[in-house]
């Protein structure tokens, strides 16, 4: 079992640009019954895939991004921030494919109003994806895929198959209400809702916990893990289920919670952690990361004192 930053993690899904609008509320607009927000400060973060490398990078691991953009601004700013957090980045562009960009307007430390701007990656754009897909594998310990349904994913089983045939574990944050191509992935980390939309609903936890073992067979998944909230985190794997109950302090925003979970986890198991030790670890992240506003990652510093703690 090597230290964290002995980890090199291959990334490949959806990024996006996070963009806040920071400012005051001081009155109401006599146009429509809305607030007028003043706005005093700007920030550009990595979002989606690209929030999921900044997490891997924080704990002194190598990330390995590959994704689709667009041949415009934000796409480029995506890159500069990426490569100055020290992210090694493929970012495929492609001019018929705009940057995804989600602004978010927040006054008082309150989010107002979000508005997205995407669209999804031509089949041209995709395949010139899966001809690059095979160069970050290369000296990677694992593969992570991140899935926000914007697209980078639609060849997903055969990204699978490539990092099962690497001999790296798979792991995948889940989207949307089919799971039949994750089939054969190491891990998948959907939250409550996220597993709810594909199982179905359960009465009490005798219930829920048949799901989860009959979804991680269905699936062919070496472990499935679902986050739960507050309720904490439920792993799965074949011989055992392990709960691991929540540990965060104080929740102050849950955005980008789960690209922390799948990150710490991915660059765990690159560094040849057992299973639920990784789980163990990304938990601790997660409680951690909810007590910050936004897409925000967690230091080793910062597991070390919570461990501590």
């Amino acid at each position: 079992m090597n230290s964290l930053d002995q980890a090199e993690v291959a990334i490949i899904g959806d990024v996006m640009l996070d963009r806040y609008w920071f400012g005051k509320v001081e009155r109401i607009s006599p146009e429509a019954p809305v607030p007028v927000v003043q706005v005093r400060r700007e920030e550009e973060r990595p979002g989606g895939a690209a929030n999921v490398a900044l997490n891997v990078v924080s704990l002194g691991a190598k990330a390995h991004l590959l994704a689709p953009v667009g041949q415009d601004a934000a796409g480029t700013q995506l890159s500069v921030l990426l490569e100055k957090a020290g992210v090694q980045t493929r970012l495929i562009a492609d001019a018929a494919y705009p940057t995804t960009v989600k602004l978010r307007v927040i006054g008082h430390q309150q989010q107002l109003l979000r508005m997205d701007f995407e669209s999804q990656p031509s089949p041209e754009h995709a395949a010139m994806m899966r001809a690059e897909a095979q160069t970050i594998l290369t000296n990677a310990g694992a593969l992570l895929l991140s899935d926000y349904g914007k697209g980078a994913l639609r060849d997903v089983e055969i990204l699978i198959a490539a990092g099962r045939a690497a001999d790296l574990p798979v792991l995948i944050d889940p989207k949307g209400r089919d799971y039949g191509p994750y089939t054969g992935a190491t891990i998948i980390t959907p939250n409550l809702s996220e597993f709810q939309a594909v199982a179905g609903t359960w009465s009490n936890e005798t219930a829920f916990l048949s799901l989860g073992k009959e979804w991680r067979q269905k699936l062919q998944l070496e472990a499935l893990l679902v986050t739960r909230g507050e309720e904490g985190m439920t792993l799965f794997t074949e011989n055992a289920i392990h709960h691991h109950p929540a540990q965060a302090r104080e929740v102050f925003d849950v955005t980008g919670a789960g690209d922390t979970v799948i990150a710490t986890l991915a660059t765990a198991l690159a560094a040849g952690w057992p299973m639920d030790q990784a789980v163990e670890l990304a938990n601790r992240a997660a409680g951690i990361v909810v007590g910050k506003l936004g897409a925000a990652v967690v230091s080793p510093e910062e597991l070390s004192t919570a461990s501590a703690g």
